[in-house]
């Protein structure tokens, strides 16, 4: 089987950030999965003793806890520093931490606050709690969402997720600026994200079969299956070599390869070792 891996892939600079802080402060722990890869997560914990926290309950005092990619609520950050006394170490991406610094500057200058985003994601969690007023910090993932929307106030500011597409963030931000006084519009989507994207869907149109790989709860990941779908009808997504099912490759001669930015070259390459084999 031959393969091709897309021009732009994998690890993105805020991954590899929080990996290097990570394997730098051994016997510690992460406050939430560091990143979106539980391959990745498997190997800090054998080889530098790297722990999970899924609650602030779990953690003792003067702990060394890592703060996620992803970052985590700013009441949660408080109480670690303040009530557990730990010792915070933050690995929370510089492009999560915009938009947070961005929510408390415009909510305490008296803007409506509207996320476009996952609310369930915790980057939007982290992301809403920056709101001075939370009840008029909104979350929408499309314009339609618009519709059930009171704000309190004439000016609104906008972010948006850092893995969310331009195009409905662009659909979005048009629908308010048509209804509202005034719409401060901030550009915090990724552009490494877009860049792996803009790869896949250009690889995805040249290939017989297409390989995503990266974790299956990764939103950067499922929307890059989802692109490739959108060319190429074989396009799976996979977490590691071992997922791998022989029957995709019948009668295929070209297989494509594009990974998440949560994924380690190390899985990548193990997925590219075996399907060259079949």
């Amino acid at each position: 089987m031959q393969v091709k891996l897309a021009s732009s892939y994998g690890f993105c600079f805020g991954v590899k950030r929080a990996i290097k802080i990570a394997e730098s402060y051994k016997n510690s722990a992460t406050m939430g999965p560091l990143i979106h890869n539980q391959n990745e997560i498997d190997r800090l914990k054998e080889n530098f003793n790297v722990g999970l926290y899924t609650s602030l309950e779990e953690v003792k005092n003067n702990d060394t806890v890592i703060i996620r990619t992803h970052g985590i609520p700013k009441e949660d950050l408080k109480n670690l520093k303040k009530n557990k006394d730990a010792k915070v170490i933050n690995a929370t991406c510089p492009f999560v931490t915009t938009p947070q610094q961005i929510v408390k500057k415009m909510s305490k200058e008296n803007y409506s606050i509207l996320i476009f985003g996952d609310s369930t994601h915790p980057e939007v969690k982290g992301v809403k709690s920056y709101g001075e007023n939370q009840d008029d910090v909104h979350v929408v993932m499309s314009v339609k969402d618009l519709d059930k929307i009171n704000f309190k106030h004439d000016r609104i500011a906008t972010v948006a997720q850092t893995t969310k597409k331009k195009e409905v963030y662009l659909e979005i931000v048009n629908a308010l600026i048509l209804k509202n006084k005034e719409v401060r519009v901030f550009n915090t989507i990724c552009d490494a994200t877009f860049e792996n994207q803009d790869a896949a869907r250009d690889l995805s149109k040249e290939v017989d079969i297409m390989i995503v790989i990266g974790g299956k709860n990764s939103s950067n990941t499922k929307q890059l299956q989802a692109i490739c779908l959108e060319y190429c009808k074989d396009s799976y997504l996979i977490e590691n070599s071992k997922e791998l099912d022989k029957s995709w490759f019948k009668d295929k001669k070209l297989c494509g390869i594009t990974a998440g930015a949560s994924t380690p070259d190390w899985i990548i390459q193990e997925v590219v070792n075996k399907i060259e084999k079949i």
